[in-house]
Order: C-alpha cells, then structure tokens, then sequence
C-alpha cells in the first residue's frame, strides 16, 4: 500500500482524539488544528520537503504530521510532551512506513540537531503557545552558531508573538524578539487564523511565521552578547538609551548612536554595531 492509501485508511482526527481522550489541555498550551486544508496548507508553506527532514512540535492527535508526510518529507520528527498523544500518533507511525518517528520529550529541553545530524532541516509546527517564544529563541541561537542549521522554520504563534516578530523598528511591537528573529532571519508573517479554526478555539487570532536564516554579517557578535544588549535596552524602553545601557556607554559613542534615543529607535544594525564595540 503507498502512503497516500495508508493515510486514507487512518480513521478521522475526531475519532482519534475521541479514542485516546486526547482532550486540549489549557496547561500544555494544546489547541488542535483538524481542517486538513489548512494543515496541507501550513506544509504547502514550508516550501519543499523532499528529502528533508522536518521537526514538529507538539503534534496532538497528528493533523499537521499527516500534511507533512502527505507533502513528501523525507523524514518527520515528532516531538512530544503528552504521553496520550503519543500514543494516539502510533497508528500513523505505522502508515508512515518508517518516515514518521514519534518522541516523548520535552521540546525545551530538546536538542533537535541532535536527532538529525545532516540537512536538509525544517522545523514546522503548531507551536504550544506557552512555551512557542522560548523555543524560536533556542532556535535562533543555535542559527546564530551555523546558518545551516535549519532551512527554514514555519511556526504557529498567537498572531500578537507573531506582530513581535516581525515588527518595524519604530512600531510599538518593536523590541527584544523582532531584533533577535529580524537579525538573523527573514520574517514575515504568511497569513492570520481565526481562533474557529482550531480545537478549542483560542481567545486570540493565530499567524503563521516563515522564517528563513541570513548569512550572517562579518564579524556578528555573539548571541548571548547581542540578547544581553537588547534585553538590557528594552527592559527599560521609555528611558533614553543613556539610561537603559549604563555599562554600554563607550560602545555606543564608539558606534556613533545618539544616546539620547529610546531603545526603539534603534536600528537592529545599531544594535549589532554596540554589540561589536562592546568589550
């Protein structure tokens, strides 16, 4: 049987929550997706997948990993937390033949270039909302440390997290996370969901985020540097940056930055420019 008619025979993700009590849990961030338009679309998104292999996190009772598998990954790596999912997810395993593996770990703690040492890597998921902006800036380090880390990341966030993402400098959402996603990615957000189209619905609108890594700039600071400089100014962003970033002072008259401006009206390249005066 090819893959197509083993996924055709799988019973409805309905059944499948149904059958293993699969029920949302608020505390593990879980909102399902079951409208397989959407989840094809989601792969669709992620570019092409042949011969890569592609990392999902938190994949519930396994409407995106069918998507994915159906869009023709090479491999998909399953990564979760709950054991009822995990068990909800064998039956597909099992009509993947062999292209689905399935893990019970926890994300956070999850080196997932560990798991598949050689490229091409994607990382495409309906991120658990509580715990989605830590795992981008996991993932942004470890793109930081090789730019070929991961081809891409094709991420789920509260549409509010995906506005931080990719704001401009100068716009209110503009802070820590559009400077760390916007220096070393392309961001953009592809397009909003409204909270019917999962299960149970959200309090909020959904966007998916498209992130594809820079070339990274000469002599780019470190990450922990560069996140140490930023969290540092915009932890207090209404204060000039004379302010925020005592300790920087030297850096930024060597960078030439006007230390009377706020933390927001600051380029990303001031930022990289303070980081690599700063000793």
């Amino acid at each position: 049987m090819d893959l197509e008619a083993s996924l055709g025979s799988l019973p409805p993700l309905r059944e499948v929550i149904s059958e293993h009590n699969l029920r949302a849990e608020k505390k593990l961030g879980q909102n399902f997706l079951l409208d397989q338009n959407i989840t094809d679309k989601i792969a669709r998104t992620a570019g092409d997948l042949t011969g890569a292999t592609v990392f999902e996190i938190g994949p519930g009772p396994g409407g995106l990993t069918r998507s994915l598998l159906r869009a023709g990954a090479a491999k998909v790596i399953a990564i979760e937390f709950d054991p009822r999912a995990v068990e909800a997810l064998q039956s597909l395993k099992e009509a993947s033949g062999g292209r689905l593996e399935v893990l019970l770990q926890d994300a956070l703690q999850t080196n997932l270039l560990d798991l598949a040492d050689t490229g091409p890597r994607k990382i495409v998921a309906n991120l658990p909302y509580n715990i989605a902006t830590p795992l981008l800036i996991g993932w942004l380090k470890q793109i930081r440390a090789d730019q070929h880390a991961y081809d891409s990341m094709t991420l789920m966030f509260q549409r509010e997290v995906g506005d931080r993402i990719v704001a401009p400098c100068g716009g209110k959402a503009y802070g820590r996370l559009a400077v760390m996603s916007q220096w070393l990615c392309q961001a953009k957000i592809v397009y909003d969901l409204p909270p019917q189209a999962f299960t149970p619905p959200p309090k909020v609108k959904s966007a998916v985020v498209h992130l594809t890594p820079k070339v990274p700039e000469e002599n780019a600071p470190a990450f922990d540097k560069m996140e140490a400089l930023v969290a540092a100014a915009f932890g207090q962003r209404r204060k000039m940056i004379r302010s925020s970033l005592k300790g920087y002072e030297a850096a930024v008259g060597a960078a030439g930055i006007d230390n009377t401006q706020r933390a927001e009206t600051l380029q990303i390249s001031d930022y990289i420019e303070i980081a690599q005066q700063h000793s």
